[in-house]
């Protein structure tokens, strides 16, 4: 049986298992009941190994390409002009190839030019469409990071019958010298309905510059002329950027068209019909008298500004002609026709002896042969004849007329 001694050793010993399977369990208190460090929140992992997870690495989006056509999509109107936009970055190389058979039968070939924004991020091309072609257009760009992204869209244009497609001719000719009043023509194969988008892609320049306006005459002619005459020596150049832009009717331009050409000197001839003479002035100094004939009754000669419009040798002129009854062939040595309708400057030297003195021609102003020679060497295409005397005017559109109305008048005839 056990002591009272014993108890009490058992006991000491069972409180010194107790305060050691406590301490087991966490940091013995400090004298203030401190652990000497914090409690770690609730579900925190008490490991002391543990790190934060890093945070993901950010990228950079791709550069997004776009075009105003779509892949594969086929009948492409000719007025269009593709274009290329780059979002999320920048364009670095833009082609359009092209393949199509032009009006001749011919197969073309290459790579349409075009241009660049100055932020790169857009190009449009240079010129608009070919009927029934094939184009495939790449695009490359890159983003901010300096990745690069390409893409191809090919598509085919529509097909147009060749009744579809207008073609314009430019006068004066390329490299031409013409005379002060002379303006610019572009003349259409095909009647053009949509003149306002045909006109907005008329362009002319001029060195030195001067104002003036398009006037249309029907539907296949339009003429620009500036306000006054020509300043001597101005260079012009009439730029017809019609290709593929509407012309109505389901009608498009064909082959844009482009020439330049020079004002001579000033070179004027003034023609009174009721003292029936022909002054002559260059450079605004007079430099000729000549005695002339006109028209007859029946057959006036119209007053109005002409231009010289052509130079003809050893014209043959007949009743036949113009609708005369009395029957007639003659040969004028040298001719500058004034009008469509048959007016001339011209050798006549079967009618000398009314020259200066009477009207007895059918409407051409005739002249010695001398003075009519004087004339064809001295003059250009677009000289103007300024006719006065008769009661008869020109008509609008017959031969080159254009200084016949005023200057607001003739703006009237703009389609803009």
């Amino acid at each position: 049986m056990p002591t009272r001694r014993h108890l009490a050793a058992g006991g000491l010993v069972s409180a010194v298992l107790l305060l050691a399977v406590s301490a087991g369990c966490g940091t013995v208190p400090d004298a203030q009941g401190s652990t000497g460090q914090s409690p770690a929140p609730a579900g925190a992992s008490q490991s002391s190994s543990s790190s934060p997870t890093p945070a993901p690495t950010p990228t950079t989006p791709a550069v997004k390409l776009s075009a105003n056509v779509d892949d594969g999509e086929d009948g492409v109107k000719v007025s269009t002009l593709v274009t290329a936009k780059a979002s999320l970055g920048k364009l670095s190389k833009v082609e359009l190839a092209y393949k199509y058979t032009d009006t001749k039968g011919k197969a073309q070939k290459g790579s349409l030019k075009g241009s660049m924004n100055k932020a790169k991020t857009s190009w449009t091309a240079g010129d608009r469409l070919e009927p029934a072609g094939s184009y495939t257009l790449t695009m490359t760009g890159k983003n901010a990071a300096g990745q690069s992204t390409s893409e191809k869209t090919s598509f085919k244009t529509q097909s147009l019958a060749l009744s579809k497609q207008v073609f314009p001719e430019i006068y004066p000719l390329d490299g031409s010298k013409v005379g002060v009043g002379m303006p610019a023509i572009v003349r259409f194969d095909v009647p053009v309905t949509d003149k306002k988008s045909i006109e907005k892609n008329l362009h002319v320049t001029t060195t030195p510059k001067q104002t003036g306006s398009w006037h249309w005459y029907g539907s296949q002619e339009v003429h620009w002329r500036p306000k006054s005459y020509w300043k001597p020596g101005t260079k012009v150049v009439v730029d017809a950027d019609i290709n593929g832009v509407s012309a109505g009717n389901g009608n498009y331009g064909q082959k844009s068209s482009k020439t330049d050409f020079t004002v001579g000197r000033k070179f004027l001839i003034k023609v009174n019909l009721k003292s029936d003479y022909a002054t002559v002035y260059k450079n605004d100094k007079k430099v000729r008298s000549i005695p002339v004939t006109g028209g007859k009754p029946g057959w006036t000669t119209r007053s109005g500004t002409k231009l010289i419009m052509a130079k003809e040798y050893n014209k043959v002129m007949t009743n036949e002609q113009i609708g005369a009854e009395e029957d007639y062939e003659l040969t004028a040595a040298y001719a500058m026709r004034l009008t469509n309708s048959g007016e001339f400057l011209h050798s006549a030297p079967w009618s000398v002896g009314s020259q200066g003195r009477a009207n007895v021609s059918h409407g051409c102003v005739g002249m010695s042969v001398a003075n009519s020679r004087y004339l064809i060497e001295n003059t250009l295409i677009g000289d103007p004849v300024v006719t006065t005397g008769s009661s008869k005017g020109i008509e609008p559109g017959n031969g080159y007329s254009d200084w016949n109305a005023s200057w607001n008048e003739y703006k009237k005839g703009s389609a803009l």
